[in-house]
């Protein structure tokens, strides 16, 4: 069987693709990392990676190996957690990976309450776009993660957060209300590819992204209402993302009556031993974003 040590190396090499940077990130030598390597694949009969493409392939044996070798170093990580315990030194970490659009509000509005709650937890967050949030479920870079859904994956527990309705920041209209028709007649200002609520623009309202006219894509809703206060045009803005509420947020409807709006959802790996402290979590967001609207007239967006 490889070692510990040389499973640590193939999986910091599937990350990083390149020996170089692999090599630096483990803290040891081009020269040893590739011996390791070679000396694992020798013991298990078969390459992982393809040495001829740029960046670096796993190959088919390698793509069979790679879920393994996380499950063993997870289980290998428990280990540590257990004599730590024993020493009466142990500090449960808990990883969260949060999208942009929520977590602008999510974190200042809760990073207190989770730390007086979880006391003996080393909390770290980060945020991620959709994608890399689910990416990182699966390498086990984080315990949990807090994105629009639906998102269908067994391998992983899902929990309902809550619902906000998505707005229109568009100050040109005077209206109360706008219909994705009257959007139309202004000039769309989006997120950068890879944020869910760029894609649940473009579905929403029916656009075309390969307009060839003026054009800026960001990746902060407060820039991207700045474009729109200073060249016009609109930007769709979640609810619970408004601070103070004015009357150039517009509350939108489609020609068949639906109000746009997303579901924010918790999802974990179904195998975990910070159960308690996830679900502390996400009882948390779920008490203080407790849906008030029926919802009859909500049109959930999906995400992709």
């Amino acid at each position: 069987m490889i070692s510990i040590q040389q499973m640590q190396y193939i999986l910091v090499l599937s990350e990083e693709q390149q020996f170089q940077r692999a090599s630096e990130k483990c803290f040891v030598t081009q020269p040893t990392l590739s011996m390791q390597l070679k000396k694992a694949e020798n013991t298990l009969g078969s390459a992982i990676f393809d040495r001829s493409t740029s960046p670096l392939e796993l190959t088919p044996f390698g793509e069979l190996l790679l879920p393994i070798v996380r499950d063993i170093l997870s289980e290998y990580g428990r280990i540590s957690e257990l004599t730590e315990k024993q020493k009466g030194v142990y500090r449960e970490r808990v990883r969260i990976g949060i999208i942009p659009t929520v977590a602008d509000y999510m974190v200042p509005d809760l990073f207190n309450k989770w730390k007086s709650v979880l006391t003996d937890v080393q909390l770290s967050i980060e945020e991620m776009k959709t994608e890399d949030v689910l990416i990182a479920l699966d390498q086990k870079k984080i315990d949990i993660g807090i994105l629009a859904g639906p998102v269908n994956d067994p391998k992983l527990r899902t929990s309902v957060l809550f619902r906000e309705e998505i707005l229109a920041f568009v100050p040109e209209s005077k209206a109360k209300e706008v219909t994705t028709e009257d959007l139309g007649n202004h000039h769309p200002w989006l997120l950068t590819s890879g944020n869910c609520l760029r894609t649940q623009m473009i579905h929403f309202c029916s656009l075309n992204t390969e307009r060839d006219d003026w054009n800026y894509e960001g990746g902060n809703l407060e820039l991207l209402k700045q474009m729109v206060v200073m060249n016009g045009g609109y930007t769709l803005i979640p609810e619970r993302s408004i601070s103070k509420k004015t009357n150039d947020y517009k509350r939108i409807r489609s020609s068949i009556g639906e109000i746009p709006a997303r579901q924010i959802i918790a999802l974990s790996p179904n195998r975990s031993t910070k159960w308690g402290s996830i679900e502390q979590i996400v009882r948390s967001v779920q008490l203080n974003y407790g849906d008030k609207k029926n919802g009859e007239e909500l049109k959930l967006l999906s995400w992709e």
